[in-house]
Formats: C-alpha cells, structure tokens, sequence
C-alpha cells in the first residue's frame, strides 16, 4: 500500500460514522470528567470568569459540536475554528504542565499520565479532522481572540488551571502559553485555512 493508499484509508476512517461515534462519546465522557474536575476550582472563581477557567474540557465541548455537526452532514465553522485551536492549546498545555511538575517533584500520580496521553490524544484528533473543516479566516479571527483573550484571564487576572506545584514558574507559564496560542492559530490556518492544503467531505 502507498502513501497516498494509507492517507485515504486514514481519512476515510476518520469520515466513517461509527468513528465519528465512538469520538463523541469518548470526548464526551472526558469533557464531563473535566468540568467535575474543575468543580473546586469554579468553586472559588468569580462567576464572570466561569465561562473561561475549564480550558480543556470547554475545548472538547467545541470538538462535541464539531463531531455532532458531522454526524448530520454539517459545519458549523465558528466552532471547528474553536475547537481547533482550543484542543492543540490546551493538549499540549497539559502536556507541558505535567511533564513541568514531573521534572519539579521527582515524580508524577498516574492520573497525572492519563492526563497527559488523553491531553496529547486532544491535540492530535484537532488536527487529524484539519482536512475537513470548512472554516476561514473570519471564524479564524475569532478563534484567535478567544484563545488570547483566555490567556488575559488565565495570566492577567490568575485564573488559569491550578498547579500548585509549579504555581513559582507562573510568569513563564503565561509566556509560554501566549507562544503556544500563536502556535495553535498558525496551525489551524496551515491545515485549515491554506487553500493548497487536503480538503475532504464528509
């Protein structure tokens, strides 16, 4: 089998309803899991910034209405913006934070590994589905300004996901997530937006 051959039978599984299915229901089991994590948090967050503290799993819900739209034939192209961008941000973000608290304390509990391999799963299932997103740059826009505006709240007014282990790194964490939401912008417009890049129907 060819290149070309595995790139089609990869695409044409992704389009497949059943995978679709199986997507939906595992993000959706994860986007659950991830506002009752963040239920301690919210807790003791001002309501204004409720809407902009559970990063990762607010990240999979855009990926539920993605994943739903294409299940009826579908986009909703302000959403596959979101999601894109929010889910490569956020996976690798959470990647990077554990693997920062791994390095600080000498060790890591298991929830913090599954977290990181459903985290990077996050990242790699938002550019897999690239080639069939429909959005441009106004939705691109958007999904920009959210993404930054996110980091304002995160690092600004010191609402991001709390780490307390590595809360002293607070400032290079902020840098670092600022690069990563231009990152994250770049790559949907690489994947999504750039007329010369794969595009697929469902």
């Amino acid at each position: 089998m060819g290149e070309n051959d595995e790139c089609t039978a990869l695409y044409a599984a992704l389009a497949d309803r059943r995978v679709l299915w199986l997507l939906f229901l595992a993000n959706a089991a994860g986007t659950i899991y991830g506002y009752i994590w963040y239920g301690w948090q919210l807790r003791d967050t001002p309501p204004a910034f409720w809407l902009f503290v559970p990063d990762s799993p607010t990240a999979s819900l855009f990926f539920l209405f993605v994943l739903l739209a294409f299940l009826w034939r579908k986009h909703w192209p302000y959403v596959e913006a979101l999601a894109m961008v929010t889910l490569f941000k956020y996976g690798i973000w959470a990647v990077a934070m554990n693997l920062l608290v791994l390095i600080v304390n000498g060790s890591l509990p298991w929830q913090g590994y599954m977290l990181m391999a459903s985290h990077l799963a996050m990242a790699i299932e938002g550019i897999l589905y690239a080639p069939f997103y429909q959005f441009k740059w106004k939705h691109l826009l958007v999904a920009t300004v959210w993404a930054l505006h996110n980091d304002i709240i995160d690092y600004v007014f010191i609402q991001f996901p709390r780490y307390e282990d590595v809360y002293r790194y607070i400032r290079e964490i902020g840098y670092f997530t600022f690069w990563l939401s231009i990152l994250s912008v770049l790559l949907a417009y690489r994947f999504a937006v750039h007329k010369r890049w794969l595009r697929l129907e469902l």
